[in-house]
């Protein structure tokens, strides 16, 4: 008799292959009976783990943004100028885009399907509070590491950081162009950076 798997074994291994699926068939492919086929499951394991497709939606979101989280922030390098800091934060970002560019499409669509959705009505909001909210504390962090701080409020600067990093995303995802995007993170990192200021 096999092992009794938990819970959060269920959770980490539905979200997989929810990512999976999308990436290969597109988010309105990923029923729950595809992921749970995809996954070796039955849907009764689905409902055990999750009391509704939002919940599980934004475990999916959560689940992303951490791995971008721990992909864009590594230590900081000691000689890096806070432009400089941005500017490998972004190359970071996109060198996981580089590396899962079926996941970042799912996000992309997710986005489009849940604002189209009205039983998702909110899905979206959650999601880009989820981009802004790491966003807030990668700039809180370089921002505290170079002795700065922000001229106007750090959640509007947030805003504009994943705005920029949308940006980069889909013209990666549509370009695959290595000489644009470095041109996108380099204008990024000026724009950013000038928004900051010498706490002394």
């Amino acid at each position: 008799m096999g092992r009794r798997i938990s819970a959060d074994e269920r959770r980490i291994a539905l979200v997989a292959a929810a990512l999976r699926v999308a990436a290969r068939r597109g988010i309105s492919h990923a029923t729950t009976r595809a992921i749970v086929a995809e996954a070796g499951m039955s849907l009764a394991s689905f409902h055990y783990v999750f009391e509704s497709r939002d919940a599980f939606l934004a475990e999916v979101i959560r689940t992303v943004v951490d791995e971008e989280l721990h992909a864009v922030l590594p230590d900081i390098e000691p000689a890096a100028t806070l432009r400089d800091t941005i500017a490998s934060g972004l190359e970071r970002y996109l060198s996981h885009v580089r590396r899962e560019p079926g996941e970042e499409l799912t996000m992309l669509e997710l986005t489009w399907h849940s604002l189209r959705t009205p039983e998702l009505d909110g899905l979206a909001g959650s999601q880009y509070e989820s981009y802004r909210a790491f966003a807030r504390a990668a700039l809180e962090a370089a921002a505290g590491f170079h002795d700065c701080r922000w001229r106007i409020p750090v959640d509007d600067v947030a805003r504009l950081l994943v705005s920029f990093t949308d940006g980069l995303t889909i013209d990666w995802l549509v370009h695959q162009d290595e000489a644009a995007s470095a041109l996108i993170v380099g204008a990024s990192a000026d724009a950013i950076a000038s928004l900051a200021e010498d706490a002394s």
